[in-house]
């Protein structure tokens, strides 16, 4: 169905190619999963499938790209429509209409279609992907995952023979990345349909895969195969092949269930070993440095703390105790706890914690008429990571912008710093708060890399070089003469990270920052981040990213409805939860592991040298 036959991709300026030397065959009636680090060419090869490269990108493209016997150097994107459809990175820019309906119905219109025909196909994809609720909303009132699943309904009712999917799940919690993965499935086995997708999130979709297309690095040649074949040497990888490498398992696996028959022999050493100490934030961490807050407004007092008459602005008694022992019902009350009462627990001495960084009391906000959020009470203290989770349209994104000030509270308050952000100008809050949007050309001006990273500098009074440093740390392959717009999806969400960094507000706020990023990228946004919280900067991310919550959150707090239904430890609310699970949680259930660093760690520890083949022992120095 598509051919590639020694294809290379050369942008103008560009010293070498994006794309070198593809020679490769995608059969009919497949899902080929594509892969490979960020910046690598997933992008360029899906844009040669479709004809965007080189017609619409321009650049030079070399060798000959056929797809159902149509060359695309002579058949120009509208001229594939009916063959290929095309869902890329950004679904803002993929809409044309106003309305998810329309939006539906337009490509179907472009192809002239009959009315009937398009009535009936527009009902099967509202029903498929779950839109029929929003087939009336405006595209600009949708959440980032609802516009999402728009993009992906608006290709499939024109039925074509390839669908080009460009990271489709990157922006979907759990469930929603499941249906559309269902979707996807029945259109190639029922339909014969070819898909070709990129995505970074291997745990979600590369079992459901029948070939794997693994591009290596940049200007690399392309490598095709079974999944389980290029697994094994694929430099991005799944935590269930993480895990599988490390345990020395074969065949590899690539899904829980396949795992789940290989693990007893593991879970049963590790049943003889202690957990690694998980990290928490401090108990009470060197608050960040700020200007001093202006003096509070009238009706912006505190309330008073739990078991308390007063609340002083400055100290709240047992708050992080409170926080870190939330699971969903109220809050513990230190001078009623038998634990922590000083009456009954004579040798105990409460250590005094600092006023949160942020907060929320009873917040409600809306949204044109729907109300977004409702009663929502949410503290984050100094040094606390926090992950936000929930469906598409919980109210996530919402929180963050009532946080950082560009969303007004209908009812209660919120207070970052002592300010109420709202009221705030941006200027006073630039050190208070930050926020990395889901859309990260949001926050890119300039023309190249390193004037973002000057203006970056001077506008948070920085050493010349900081916003730079930040960037060499997430995305070291990127030159400073880079145009931000010539960037993947991924590494312009790094740049705009490392811009809001510059400043290194006190709360940091995060709108599904792995969107885009490979595993190497994800590791290295970890260990910012936890450097952050080490020096006493709150941060909260909203995430569908259940590894990213795992291995970094203190703290996670689950969102339904505009209200919080689930607040507690990581390790507690994840392992209950089917949905929020991180894969070794579900391999190694019911013990209490939840990422492969923790299960290397408790290995590491254990000694004994006959450990059978297979059975968890630990993997050679220097082994993945």
């Amino acid at each position: 169905m598509i051919r590639f036959e020694q294809v290379s991709v050369t942008y103008d300026g560009a010293p070498q190619p994006a794309l070198r030397d593809a020679d490769l065959v995608v059969p009919e009636g497949e899902l080929t999963l594509l892969v490979g680090p960020s910046g690598s060419g997933k992008s360029t090869l899906l844009g040669a499938v479709s004809g965007l490269v080189p017609h619409f990108t321009g650049g030079t493209l070399r060798g000959r790209v056929t797809v159902d016997g149509r060359d695309t150097r002579t058949h120009r994107p509208r001229e594939l429509a009916d063959v290929v459809g095309t869902v890329g990175q950004d679904p803002l820019s993929h809409f044309v209409t106003d309305v998810v309906e329309d939006e539906l119905a337009y490509g179907m219109e472009s192809l002239g279609l009959a009315p009937a025909v398009m009535r009936r196909r527009v009902e099967e994809t509202l029903d498929l992907l779950g839109l029929n609720d929003l087939r009336d909303r405006p595209l600009a009132t949708l959440s980032g995952g609802q516009q999402q699943r728009v993009a992906i309904g608006s290709v499939l009712t024109t039925h074509p023979k390839v669908l080009v999917l460009d990271e489709p799940t990157s922006a979907l919690d759990p469930a929603a990345a499941e249906e559309v993965l269902a979707v996807l499935q029945r259109l190639v086995h029922d339909l014969g349909t070819t898909v070709l997708m990129a995505e970074h999130r291997l745990e979600r979709v590369v079992q459901y895969a029948d070939r794997v297309l693994l591009l290596p690095g940049p200007g690399a040649a392309p490598v095709i195969g079974a999944p389980a074949d290029v697994m094994a040497v694929s430099p991005v990888h799944p935590p269930v092949v993480s895990l599988g490498r490390l345990a020395g398992w074969a065949p590899l696996p690539l899904s829980v269930r396949d795992a789940r028959r290989l693990a007893p022999p593991l879970r049963a050493r590790l049943s003889e070993r202690p957990l690694p100490p998980r990290s928490a934030p401090p108990a009470a961490p060197p608050a960040p440095a700020v200007t001093p807050p202006r003096p509070r407004p009238s009706g912006e007092s505190p309330a008073p703390a739990s078991g308390t008459a007063t609340a002083t602005p400055t100290r709240r008694p047992g708050l992080l105790a409170r926080l870190l022992g939330r699971t969903g019902g109220p809050a513990t009350n230190p001078a009623t706890n038998p634990a922590t009462s000083p009456a009954t627990n004579p040798t105990s001495t409460p250590t005094p914690t600092p006023t949160p960084v942020a907060q929320a009391r009873a917040l409600s906000v809306r949204r044109g008429r729907a109300e977004v959020l409702h009663g929502v009470d949410l503290a984050v203290a100094a040094g606390e990571t926090v992950a936000l989770m929930g469906r598409n349209g919980a109210g996530k994104s919402t929180l963050l912008a009532a946080l950082v000030g560009t969303l007004a509270p209908a009812g209660g308050e919120v207070s970052v710093g002592g300010r109420a952000p709202h009221r705030t100008p941006p200027a006073e809050m630039v050190r208070r708060v930050g926020l990395v949007p889901q859309e990260p050309r949001d926050l890119l001006y300039a023309d190249t890399v390193a004037a973002e990273c000057a203006a970056a500098d001077a506008d948070a009074g920085a050493a010349p070089g900081t916003c730079r440093g930040l960037v060499s740390a997430l995305l070291p392959e990127v030159a400073d003469g880079t145009h931000p717009r010539d960037l993947s999806e991924g590494q312009r969400l790094a740049l705009a990270l490392a811009l809001v960094l510059t400043g290194r507000p006190a709360l940091l706020l995060l709108d599904e920052p792995t969107r885009g990023l490979d595993y190497a990228a994800k590791a290295r946004l970890i260990g910012i981040l936890r450097g952050l919280a080490a020096e006493g900067r709150a941060i909260v991310l909203a995430t569908h990213d259940v590894e990213l919550a795992a291995e970094l959150a203190h703290r996670v707090v689950v969102l339904a409805g505009g209200e919080i239904v689930a607040d507690g430890p990581t390790a507690e609310v994840v392992v209950s939860s089917p949905a929020f699970a991180p894969q070794v949680a579900k391999v190694l259930a019911p013990g209490p592991w939840l990422t492969v660093p923790e299960v290397a760690a408790a290995l590491a520890t254990a000694a004994p040298r006959s450990a059978t083949p297979g059975a968890g022992a630990p993997a050679p120095e220097g082994a993945p």
